[in-house]
């Protein structure tokens, strides 16, 4: 009796210890946002209260006729089939990356003659940007929609090859030895062993290359024509079409709302990785 209450009391502790810092943090940022809101509406409105503008910043609309116009936009039906069209291209490209880019990583790692061979071919394609393979794409795939999932690909593919590859050469090579003399198989090694020691790598590579797909996708919507396409949309091209007619506090909205896809999707795979790594959880 005496160590259950001893453990539910620790718990409870550490429970409120938690929830401390995340109301801390929560504070902190909900602080830091309205602060920088507020200075940005000052910026653009300098002209106006001070007599003077403010450059770069001060060429902005202004926080209040974005935020006027974003509650046009969000009863819109296009506004949200934009944020599905991006969404969709996006976990496309994104899966494919991370299906093909964590098993090519783990293979580099433990195949010195298949790394010998393909490392230097990964290593001169790897610099070349993503936005760079536009023309190949719409050349080489053809349908416009595989052409925008291809650049997305790209975009995460590198990212999350390379930190496997690094993740899996950090595994302690005793611990491979040691299982090999058990008597343990190639995929048993693999299962147990540098699976799970690579893991933390892999799902940080996952969340970079999920933040670089976000970036990706304004470019590789711009291979789209819009309008009656079938590769229209998406929020890449909502912004680019703001552009093309001179609306600014739409590009903003635009810009916003790919920021806000683009952190969400990075704290859900950070959410989904602290479930894999308990073993990494602060307490």
């Amino acid at each position: 009796m005496t160590i259950t209450v001893t453990t539910t009391g620790r718990s409870h502790r550490l429970l409120g210890l938690g929830a401390i810092r995340i109301n801390r943090e929560l504070r902190r940022g909900v602080t830091g946002g309205i602060i920088a809101v507020s200075l940005w509406e000052l910026c653009s409105r300098a002209p106006q209260l001070f007599g003077f503008s403010i450059p770069y910043i001060g060429v902005l609309p202004p926080p209040s006729a974005v935020m006027a116009e974003w509650a046009k936009l969000i009863v819109d039906r296009s506004y949200w089939l934009s944020w599905y069209l991006s969404f969709a291209r996006v976990f496309s490209g994104f899966a494919m990356a991370f299906a093909t880019g964590v098993p090519l990583g783990l293979l580099l790692a433990r195949n010195r003659t298949f790394y010998g061979a393909a490392f230097p071919v990964f290593e001169v394609f790897r610099p070349i940007p993503p936005i760079a393979w536009i023309p190949v794409a719409i050349i080489f795939w053809p349908t416009q929609e595989l052409s925008i999932a291809f650049v997305i690909f790209l975009g995460a593919f590198y990212t999350i090859t390379l930190n496997t590859m690094n993740g899996a050469r950090e595994v302690d090579p005793a611990l491979v030895q040691s299982a090999l003399s058990m008597g343990a198989s190639s995929w048993s090694i693999y299962r147990s062993i540098i699976l799970p020691a690579t893991l933390p790598s892999i799902l940080t590579g996952a969340a970079i290359g999920m933040g670089i797909t976000w970036e990706v996708v304004v470019a590789a919507e711009m291979i789209s024509s819009g309008g009656a396409s079938k590769a229209g949309g998406g929020l890449g091209h909502l912004m680019w079409n703001a552009y093309i007619s001179g609306h600014r506090e739409a590009i903003v909205v635009a810009m916003i709302s790919i920021g806000i896809a683009g952190y969400g999707s990075s704290a859900l795979l950070r959410i989904l990785g602290g479930h894999l790594t308990p073993w990494l959880r602060k307490n």
